[in-house]
């Protein structure tokens, strides 16, 4: 870690924060729900979209996507960045944009993000088969594999073959997501769900059942990063950014050495060496659970417990609401929201966290924070640790 990424902590803080048509957002087009989230976590900042003179976005059907934003934003930012490494984006365009706030290049950035994965009339198996096209896999395309799940359901067969982890291990991470998605008045799913609901649901790619497997939902993010000076004059209480880390081995999970040690041990190294903080500082952890196993295979690489031990962590509401540690404390994309890319909600969950805002889901004298996205099949990574001026 060099004393130039060092230096860079806790120089910007999250100023604003905002979700939109999160669920079923029927009429809208993802322009328009990029664009209501981003004037609420503007305004949230206490700031004009005049202000932002810094984007960054992505989208998975567009890869010139950040012109049609500012176009419909009607911006003219002096900092761009359209970086696309799939649901982890959000959280890897942190450390990008805290270096052109500290330049001086622009002053107040907003990164941003909108879906209507649920309810468009361009549908999941049109955004499959055009990723066939867009997005070659040379060693399983030809397969016809049904990937994503399948890409995730080797990897839990893996862990579950390596570690004796099993089915009920994989189902408590359902069940803790959706006793936190019960305390959230925003998430999508909140009806009860028991462990034998996940065990007996339908298999939808073995051994992971259709309640191992993520929402499919409609929804907008945004959060606007400013310098750490700045953000104390304004609105809301400012979080932090103290560490931030991206890394990326492989696209196919094929390519993986090893299917149960992901790149986020590298990211989450980064990220606590730049933030000069553990594992064992974070008060409140938001990890990408697309599916159950991402949540045990995070857990363990960014050293919460060791490999091969999440199956156990987890176990007996570990990790549900009065657990041993706080985690998807929104209901995650398993139950809160997941509409194509969800790495955007956990950073902006962390930070309502750490502002106190998460009503009956608050966790007490949550001071530090994990933020953690995955994209692809568990291809690309990146971690954020969050604080508020307590941590500094």
């Amino acid at each position: 870690m060099s004393d130039g990424l060092k230096a860079l902590r806790g120089s910007a803080a999250i100023a604003g924060v905002a979700t939109f048509g999160c669920g079923e957002a029927h009429g809208f087009s993802e322009m328009e729900l990029l664009a209501r989230s981003a004037h609420a976590a503007v305004a949230d900042a206490g700031l004009k979209m005049s202000d932002i003179d810094g984007l960054c976005t992505a989208s998975v059907g567009s890869t010139m996507w950040p012109m049609p934003v500012i176009e419909y934003l009607g911006i003219r930012p002096s900092f761009i960045d359209g970086t696309m490494v799939g649901g982890s984006s959000f959280i890897a365009h942190l450390l990008p944009a805290m270096h052109a706030l500290q330049s001086g290049q622009c002053n107040a950035v907003l990164v941003c993000y909108g879906s209507t994965q649920r309810t468009a009339t361009f549908g999941r198996r049109e955004i499959a088969q055009a990723r066939r096209w867009m997005d070659p896999q040379p060693y399983e395309t030809p397969y016809e594999p049904f990937n994503p799940p399948s890409a995730y359901a080797l990897a839990a067969s893996r862990h579950m073959h390596l570690y004796g982890t099993t089915r009920r291990d994989l189902a408590e991470v359902a069940v803790a997501a959706r006793k936190w998605a019960q305390l959230n008045p925003e998430a999508f799913s909140r009806d009860p769900l028991s462990i034998d609901d996940v065990l007996n649901a339908r298999m939808v790619s073995d051994p992971l059942s259709v309640r191992d497997c993520c929402l499919v939902t409609d929804g907008g993010g945004a959060y606007v990063l400013v310098r750490a000076d700045r953000a104390k004059h304004l609105a809301k209480k400012p979080v932090y950014v103290l560490g931030n880390g991206t890394a990326c081995w492989n696209r196919q999970i094929s390519a993986m050495p090893d299917i149960t040690v992901t790149a986020a041990s590298e990211s989450g190294r980064q990220a606590y060496a730049m933030a000069g903080l553990s594992a064992k500082d974070m008060d409140v952890v938001e990890l990408y659970d697309a599916f159950t196993i991402n949540t045990l295979l995070f857990l363990e690489d960014l050293g919460f417990c060791a490999k091969g031990e999440a199956g156990s962590f987890v176990q007996n509401g570990g990790i549900a609401p009065g657990g041993h540690l706080p985690v998807n404390t929104n209901g995650g994309g398993l139950s809160c929201v997941h509409p194509g890319m969800y790495g955007i909600f956990t950073l902006i969950e962390a930070v309502r966290q750490l502002r106190g805002e998460g009503g009956e889901r608050q966790v007490s004298g949550a001071h530090i924070a994990l933020a953690h996205g995955n994209g692809g099949t568990l291809s690309s990574q990146s971690t954020a640790i969050l604080g508020t001026a307590d941590a500094l």
